[in-house]
């Protein structure tokens, strides 16, 4: 077995039950901690679109908010949840749902503690993640040195190369444009946007995630009026497929409830990116009067990007299997699947969906720019940004030429490893959560934090500089 294999192989282990079990147990187990704070996604979706301008802080809310979705809101909503469909079967859907709807609630307590630990650069810019909380929370300065060093480099495979590919292969195939010319200008492009920092990042995400979001989105409310007459058999089925097998035919592989299990966690846990410890990294940079209100507002992104986007993608997906039986499960082609999908609206269906994925993957590329940016802050101080920015633009470029199988999988491993050191800071902080959450209960929430926010001595150096 050659190292691609072996990569491969470890990388299929670790996104199958391990991390199931680690993310989706936390995530039950913060709900109850945290005393069901889903139920204030409605107050969090108010405050997100709330300005806070006197609170301390680089960005608005709303601003950290569309960063973090920016990168969520990608290919995974799309793609991964055709895959988990045409893996696991239709029952798939609400297993990736609920991953969702408990998900929440690690998203909320690991921006809490993100937002809490945070620290403020000599220049007076935020900096806070799940390396701050580690260190400064848990005194495991060692840990938040792993979870940088995981997430600074992931960050060039699947938040970089891989989105900027597929940027590209959505031009070369729908366009016939050679990748080489869209690598050249895709660079250019991202180059103009990090060159001005998180303002400029968090201005053009402010513009770009609701359009992209709402575009898409109505694409899909377009197929389901359309399947209108199969919405009640569609959800019957993925309820039904959710708890028993399903064998083979109506347009499905056969299916069992393990599987169903597998790819619609797996799937879903990958999209919204809860307890990954990457959208508390933006979430560091908002301004905010405590952290239990920006740490609502980022609950909000896993909301919008699986309880609603990754949902409406299933329903569009299993009931055009039903309209349409000759649409099967293509053994796992997932992209395969959901083109087949959209190819269903007359015209305009296969622009939506091309628009969609360019959209949602350039967006990535900006967000997931600002996640290894802080964490090479971290490492190595604020002297390695602008060296961050011109390899991240070859980043950009090389993976629109190359082919990268070996980059996806090693990357795909990083991210899932660097969801170990955060779940570990998330649950040995528990019970700072339970009382930062309690502290800022009702009207409390207007308070603001009475704690100074540290200065870092050590900006510029970083903690191996």
């Amino acid at each position: 077995m050659g190292f691609s294999e072996i990569i491969a192989a470890v990388d299929n282990f670790l996104w199958g039950w391990p991390l199931i079990i680690l993310l989706f147990g936390t995530h039950i187990f913060m709900t109850f901690r945290t005393g069901f704070i889903q139920k204030d996604v409605f107050k969090a979706i108010k405050l997100s679109v709330t300005k806070d301008p006197d609170a301390q802080g680089d960005v608005s809310q709303f601003g950290a908010l569309t960063t973090a979705l920016s990168s969520t809101i990608g290919t995974g909503n799309i793609i991964g949840v055709g895959t988990a469909v045409a893996l696991g079967g239709p029952g798939a859907v609400l297993w990736m749902w609920l991953t969702g709807i408990f998900g929440m609630a690690t998203k909320y307590a690991e921006t809490l503690i993100a937002v809490k630990y945070r620290v403020k650069s000599e220049n007076g810019t935020m900096i806070g993640g799940a390396m701050y909380a580690l260190d400064r929370g848990l005194h495991m300065k060692w840990l938040g040195i792993v979870f940088a060093v995981l997430a600074s480099l992931c960050a060039f495979g699947i938040g970089c190369m891989v989105q900027a590919n597929a940027v590209v292969s959505n031009f070369q195939v729908n366009l016939h444009i050679p990748p080489l010319a869209v690598g050249i200008v895709l660079s250019v492009i991202v180059g103009l946007v990090i060159i001005g920092g998180i303002q400029s990042i968090t201005r053009v995400s402010e513009a770009l995630v609701p359009f992209m979001s709402a575009f898409y989105v109505l694409g899909c409310l377009a197929i389901l009026i359309m399947n209108h007459a199969y919405l009640g058999e569609t959800v019957a089925l993925i309820v039904k497929s959710a708890f028993s097998a399903r064998a083979a035919g109506s347009g499905f592989i056969g299916s069992t409830v393990a599987m169903a299990c597998r790819y619609g966690f797996a799937r879903g846990l990958f999209s919204n990116e809860s307890g990954m410890g990457s959208a508390p990294l933006v979430a560091s940079a908002a301004q905010t009067r405590n952290p239990k209100r920006q740490a609502l507002v980022s609950m909000t992104g896993t909301f919008w990007d699986t309880v609603v986007i990754c949902l409406m993608t299933g329903l569009v997906l299993v009931s055009c299997i039903l309209r349409h039986p000759t649409i099967d499960s293509l053994s796992g082609n997932g992209s395969e699947l959901t083109s087949l999908a959209f190819s269903t609206i007359p015209y305009v269906g296969l622009p939506i969906l091309i628009v969609g994925l360019i959209t949602f993957a350039f967006s990535t590329i900006l967000g997931w720019y600002y996640y290894g940016e802080r964490c090479a802050v971290y490492l190595f101080g604020e002297k390695v940004i602008m060296v961050y920015k011109v390899l991240w633009v070859i980043g950009v470029f090389v993976g629109s030429v190359v082919e990268l199988n070996l980059i996806w999988n090693i990357a795909d491993l990083m991210n899932g490893l660097m969801a170990i050191p955060n779940i570990i800071a998330v649950l040995l902080l528990s019970s700072v959560i339970v009382e930062e959450t309690r502290k800022y209960k009702g009207a409390h929430l207007e308070d603001k934090d009475n704690e100074e926010i540290p200065v870092l001595k050590n900006a510029k150096s970083g903690v191996l500089g």
